[in-house]
């Protein structure tokens, strides 16, 4: 029989330049070693991922496949808020229960030094020449900084008192303008501060950022915040000169995320179980360019959230990191390679049967949110029975409203599978689909011999299969299945047909058996098979014992036995298990044999059935007896050989 194997399914997909480009990198999840995650952020120089975890007191970091490389550990404990510096070269990382700032290498991942601040320092920013962190218990919130550009890295506090705990805080790399937000209150308060003195200078707040923040952050070039807050259900947008309301990026319950790439794509993330997670759009564009929706990690109901401002974007926007966890408390890193880009579809629409040689006509369309202008070129391939790895056929284009025609002659017979692929550009993803047709194939012609003969045990016999007319396969296979369950269908021979179109086999036939020829078709025919089933009888051999002579007479050989002896019959025939032999004993009177009721006695294991015939033998002198032993399908305890009926065997009693 002809199989498609995973091999050459896999061939099919990936076969030559004829159907996609395929991204350099797939989206991947790694499991984090983390209890909770408090911030996330990305090395572009080092190309590695630090996600700060409070409950264990440490900071993991990954490759930018998500592999954890380190995990650093030194007392850091309450660990939360990470910036790192605009060359990347060293990470600050607030430890809430340490009221400090341990500061870290990059290259090295190893803590040079701390800064003592003030109490519980929850987030960081850069932002004028200084490191600001907002810190304080509750009804303590306030606001402080590092002078990094001074030999003492001095620590001022108390630079705006007037929050209720801990604020966060991001500002625009390079900028002088730092925004603060408050976590955990309704309505949410939003502050902007002009730091270029060394001070905290407010220049507007408000009130209108919805409730129960999660996440903030400013605009690569400092003109906006976007807020991430439970409600309402979007991202809102706020002006950092006087917090007023200048857009938003519509996404669903409950926004705890955003990330802003360094060329201002925005991701935005919610806590959702039944909607996307994550949101990708352009500047300014409302309308998201991409979605995500996470599985479940591990055997959990549901799928995995998205943790509070658990995204990251690296430098150059290629790839953007989700921090995510399951009902279970597990914690995983997803790497996600080609954000920006808009997910292409391409739907394949083919007849669902044909005739071989007959021209078809394939329809279908391919879309994007950023949709694809007329012109578009797409590659087609058919995949049949003559090209199993697919044969690249003529390319065709789309039209402005993204379908695409295209007609095709299928040479090939059986299941046609049109593949039509998009290679993908800069903004949208590559994309394939296919459909599958039914192409019609003659019937060809097969037989095998000798159906319903019956031949004796052991015979020879010589099995011929004849194939007619077909296109290329001229190959035939010859299966010879015994009757009984003990015995296997078996190959027992394959090849090809000679100029005939026949193929033969002898079989040494010891029961009943069926024989099929197979034929695993080709291009232009069907399969087909064909079967005989012959009979093949046992042998039987009967014997006759404890006579004192035999003789030829009365057209017989009879074996004559005094009258106090018992004749002892001896049958032997193949054993199979349950098997019987049917023992016939009939008597001659008035020039004809009458029967008495035959009787079966079980074969031993070697096959062989003794049987005496018992009785008042004084009253059998003179009378002339026969008995024959017989295999009766079915009869004697078994289906497995045809009816064998032994020889009779002659006997009379004398005084």
């Amino acid at each position: 029989m002809r199989t498609l194997t995973a091999a050459t399914t896999l061939a099919v997909v990936f076969s030559s330049a004829a159907l996609a480009a395929t991204p350099a990198f797939a989206d991947s999840s790694k499991i984090l070693p983390v209890r909770q995650t408090g911030d996330i952020v990305v090395d572009g120089v080092h190309q590695q991922v630090f996600v700060s975890d409070p409950l264990n007191g440490k900071i993991v970091v990954t490759d930018y496949a998500g592999n954890v490389v380190k995990q650093l550990t030194t007392n850091l404990s309450g660990v939360s808020g990470l910036e790192l510096s605009a060359d990347s070269g060293t990470l600050y990382a607030a430890v809430q229960d340490l009221d400090s700032i341990a500061v870290i290498d990059t290259a090295t991942d190893a803590e040079t030094t701390r800064y003592t601040v003030g109490d519980k320092p929850l987030s960081l920013a850069l932002a004028g020449g200084r490191l600001w962190f907002g810190y304080g218990g509750a009804a303590e919130g306030d606001i402080g900084s590092v002078d990094l550009t001074s030999e003492q890295h001095e620590v001022t506090l108390g630079q705006d008192g007037d929050w209720y705990s801990a604020p966060l805080l991001d500002a625009a790399p390079g900028s002088n303008v730092l925004v603060a937000g408050a976590i955990g209150q309704s309505p949410v308060e939003l502050a902007s501060y002009d730091v270029s003195s060394g001070t905290a200078t407010r220049l507007a707040s408000t009130r209108e950022a919805g409730s129960n923040l999660g996440d903030l952050q400013v605009t690569p070039d400092g003109k906006d915040v976007v807020v991430a807050s439970g409600a309402p259900y979007y991202q809102q947008v706020f002006r950092t000169s006087d917090l007023n309301e200048d857009g938003k990026y519509v996404t669903d319950a409950y926004p705890n995320s955003v990330a802003i790439a360094p060329d201002g794509t925005i991701a935005a993330g919610i806590d959702g179980s039944y909607e996307p997670d994550v949101y990708v759009f352009r500047p300014g564009n409302g309308e998201a360019v991409r979605t995500y929706d996470f599985p479940n990690t591990g055997h959990t109901s549901g799928s995995d959230l998205l943790a509070d401002g658990g995204l990251a974007w690296t430098p150059d926007g290629s790839r953007l990191f989700a921090v995510t966890s399951n009902s279970e408390g597990v914690y995983s890193l997803r790497v996600l390679t080609a954000p920006t880009k808009a997910v292409t579809t391409v739907t394949v629409d083919a007849p669902a049967t044909a005739a071989r040689a007959k021209k078809l006509t394939v329809k279908g369309r391919a879309t994007a949110k950023a949709a694809l202008p007329a012109g578009t070129r797409l590659t087609v391939t058919r995949t049949d029975l003559d090209s199993p790895k697919g044969k690249a056929l003529a390319s065709v284009t789309t039209k402005a409203d993204g379908t695409f025609s295209f007609a095709d002659t299928p040479p090939a017979g059986g299941k046609v599978k049109y593949t039509v692929a998009y290679a993908g550009d800069a903004d949208r993803t590559a994309a394939s689909g296919s459909d599958t047709v039914s192409v019609s194939r003659a019937k060809p012609s097969l037989k095998i011999n000798n159906n319903g003969k019956v031949y004796a045990y052991g015979k020879d016999v010589k099995f011929t299969a004849h194939l007619g007319t077909t296109h290329k396969n001229r190959t035939v296979e010859i299966w010879a299945d015994p009757f009984g369950s003990d015995k296997p269908n078996k190959l027992v021979k394959s090849g090809k047909v000679d100029s005939h179109g026949d193929l033969s086999v002898t079989l040494d036939l010891k029961r009943d058996t069926k024989v099929t020829a197979k034929f695993s078709g080709d291009a232009r025919y069907t399969s087909a098979s064909a079967s005989a089933t012959v009979g093949a009888q046992v042998s039987v051999s009967t014997s006759v014992g404890n006579h004192y002579k035999s003789k030829y007479t009365w057209n017989h050989t009879y074996y004559f036995f005094h009258k106090n002896k018992n004749p002892l019959i001896t049958t032997k025939m193949p054993y199979y298990q349950g098997r019987k032999q049917k023992l016939e004993f009939e008597v001659y009177y008035q020039g004809r044999w009458y029967p008495s009721e035959p009787a079966y006695f079980a074969l031993g294991r070697d096959g062989v059935s003794r049987v005496q015939i018992t009785g008042n033998h004084g009253q059998d002198v003179g009378w002339h007896f026969r008995i024959r032993s017989s295999y009766v399908n079915s009869a004697s305890g078994d289906t497995v050989n045809s009816t064998t009926h032994g020889a009779w065997k002659y006997f009379t009693f004398t005084r």
